[in-house]
C-alpha cells in the first residue's frame, strides 16, 4: 500500500495535469494505458535514473577497459545525435555516439563525466538545446541553458578535450500541414513543432553559441544555415517529421562536421 501511495505522489509531483472546467461536444481524451499500476511503476522506475546514466553504462565500462583511441570523438546530444548512425557515415572512425532522445542540457551535464570525459576523447561534438526550448524537463530561461552548455564546455576543456559546439537546428510544420490536407474540421490532431520550438528562441541561442565559442576557443558548427529554408523552417527535403534529419539531412550534417573534426584532430 505504501509503495502505491509513493507512486501516486511521484506522479502528482512530476506530471502537470491541466483540468478544464468546461463541457465539450466531442469526447476525445488522450489514450491511456488500461493497466494504470504498470504505467505508474514504469514512471517510478524512470525517475530512479532521471539522467539516464544507465543507458551507456556497460558500453562505457568496456571502452574504459581498452587503451584509449588517440583520435576518439564523442558525439553528445539528444535524439538528433541518438539517431545518427556514426558507423554508417564515418566508417572505420573511432567515433562514439552518446546521444539520448529527448534529453535536455541539465541531463547531459550530469552525464558528461561518465559518457564523455571518462572515455578520454580528443574531441567532443555537442548538439543540444532544442529540447530545453520545448521544456522537456520543465521551463528554463535562456541563461540556464547557456550555463549548462558553458559548464560542459569548461569541464571538457579542463580535461584536455577540444569542444565543437553545434547550432540548434530549425524545425518545420510541413508534415503537419500535409496531414491536414483533405481533413474535415481538422479532426486529427498532429504535432506542430513550431508551437513549442519558437524560431526566435532557436536563433537567440545560436547567436549566443557562436559568440561563446569564439570567446573560449571552441569550434562553432553552423548547421542552421544549411538546413533553414526561405520561410525560416527546416527544409522539407531534409526531414520526414519536421524535427529530425532524414538520410539526406544526415548526409549534409556529415559533410559539415567532418572537416571541423579533422581540424581539431590536426
Amino acid at each position: 500500500m505504501l509503495n502505491r501511495i509513493l507512486i501516486f505522489v511521484l506522479i502528482g509531483t512530476f506530471v502537470n495535469v491541466t483540468v478544464q472546467g468546461q463541457l465539450v461536444e466531442d469526447f476525445n481524451p488522450p489514450q491511456a494505458n488500461s493497466c494504470l499500476a504498470l504505467t505508474a511503476q514504469s514512471l517510478a522506475d524512470q525517475l530512479l535514473d532521471w539522467n539516464q546514466l544507465g543507458r551507456y553504462y556497460d558500453e562505457n565500462q568496456k571502452l574504459k577497459s581498452l587503451p584509449p583511441e588517440p583520435n576518439r570523438v564523442v558525439f553528445m546530444g539528444d535524439s538528433i545525435t541518438d539517431f545518427w548512425n556514426l558507423s554508417k557515415y564515418f566508417p572505420g572512425k573511432p567515433y562514439v555516439n552518446r546521444g539520448i532522445s529527448g534529453q535536455t542540457t541539465p541531463q547531459m551535464l550530469v552525464r558528461l563525466f561518465s559518457d564523455v570525459i571518462d572515455l578520454k576523447p580528443a574531441t567532443v561534438v555537442l548538439l543540444a538545446g532544442i529540447n530545453d526550448i520545448a521544456q522537456n524537463t520543465g521551463p528554463q530561461t535562456a541563461e540556464m541553458v547557456e550555463n549548462n552548455i558553458q559548464a560542459m564546455t569548461e569541464l571538457a576543456q579542463h580535461h584536455g578535450i577540444k569542444v565543437i559546439l553545434c547550432s540548434i537546428m530549425p524545425v518545420s510544420d510541413y508534415p503537419y500541414l500535409k496531414q491536414q490536407e483533405g481533413l474535415i474540421d481538422n479532426k486529427i490532431k498532429t504535432i506542430k513543432w513550431t508551437d513549442n520550438h519558437p524560431a526566435s528562441d532557436i536563433i537567440k541561442l545560436n547567436i549566443w553559441l557562436k559568440n561563446y565559442a569564439d570567446k573560449v576557443n571552441a569550434v562553432y558548427v553552423n548547421y542552421f544555415d544549411a538546413f533553414v529554408d526561405e520561410k525560416g523552417l527546416l527544409k522539407e527535403s531534409y526531414s520526414d517529421d519536421g524535427l529530425h534529419p532524414n538520410d539526406e539531412g544526415y548526409k549534409v550534417m556529415n559533410q559539415i562536421i567532418e572537416s571541423e573534426i579533422r581540424k581539431t584532430l590536426e
